[in-house]
């Protein structure tokens, strides 16, 4: 495909997974709905798979049908060799703002256990998104908010609009931050900050959060577009196993101590220098042309 919004069913069925099983691949039930809460592009030849919110009327907020279609979406940019890097980005006036309360039941006797939902549809999601070999871009517009928040963190590169803000709203109904937000929080922030932010409960402006390390990048909101593409055409254009080992190592860093940590950068780069990447970059550089780099 070329461009075109398409359902996940679509993107899964043209896709070549590396798993011989099939994983990524949706139930039908999935095909047959009428609007998809999830938007999957992927453009044919430029390695860039793009997945969009799309509850635009409720500020892309989960339910647990969100939860699904977004988890099979990256399933399917995994397991798609075309694919080098992945674009998270919400459809509408905001990126994303937590839990849909009108998805949960409140009648009594009947409430919905949120450690269930934490269990089976938040947590999976995280861990997803960080075991993920591939690039990870947030492009946050508008509101990241509670689990939306901790999805901006949890992208490998985040990419926010001046305008746009982040909030961890959970202390106003009784709750703590989950998603990570706890672990994002602490570890990028800092405890005080992390402790203002979770029990105060006040928005956070995308300058500031850039400044505190939440994350990566804020650009005025007419200049968003442009940054997120030009960044994921860099990411795709260089050495795909180069990068999967820069993702892996950097999330081990924050538990391995120095010593394992050398040991594992020894140990990457040994079998890195036996690729055909490392190669390629070495004689593209002494010849000074561009780098052809084939993910090998």
């Amino acid at each position: 495909m070329t461009g075109a919004h398409t359902s996940i069913a679509t993107a899964a069925a043209q896709s070549v997974p590396d798993d011989p099983r099939g994983r990524g691949t949706p139930s039908s039930s999935h095909a047959q709905a009428e609007r998809p809460t999830v938007e999957f592009d992927r453009h044919s030849g430029s390695g860039i798979a793009r997945i969009t919110l799309n509850r635009p009327e409720k500020l892309n907020s989960f339910t647990r049908r969100m939860h699904e279609d977004l988890r099979e979406a990256l399933s399917v940019a995994r397991d798609d060799r075309g694919v080098r890097v992945i674009v998270i980005a919400g459809r509408g006036r905001g990126f994303c703002a937590g839990q849909d309360l009108s998805d949960l039941s409140f009648e009594p006797g009947r409430m919905s256990d949120l450690g269930e939902l934490v269990e089976n549809c938040f947590n999976p999601l995280i861990r997803q998104i960080k075991a993920c070999p591939k690039p990870i871009l947030g492009k946050v517009h508008g509101v990241a908010a509670g689990a939306g928040a901790s999805l901006a963190m949890a992208c490998d590169l985040t990419v926010a609009a001046r305008s746009a803000s982040f909030l961890q709203a959970f202390v106003n109904i009784g709750l703590l931050p989950d998603s990570g937000g706890t672990w994002f929080l602490q570890r990028l922030a800092g405890s005080q900050r992390a402790m203002a932010l979770a029990m105060l409960g006040e928005k956070l402006p995308a300058p500031v959060a850039a400044q505190w390390g939440l994350i990566w990048q804020c650009v005025d909101d007419e200049e968003l577009d442009g940054c997120v593409e030009r960044t994921a055409e860099r990411l795709a254009a260089l050495p795909s196993l180069a990068l999967k080992a820069c993702k892996y190592a950097i999330q081990q860093a924050s538990s391995n101590t120095l010593s394992d940590q050398l040991d594992l950068e020894r140990d990457a780069q040994q079998f890195l220098g036996h690729s055909h990447d490392y190669l390629e970059g070495v004689n593209a550089f002494l010849h000074k042309r561009k780098a052809q780099f084939e993910g090998r």
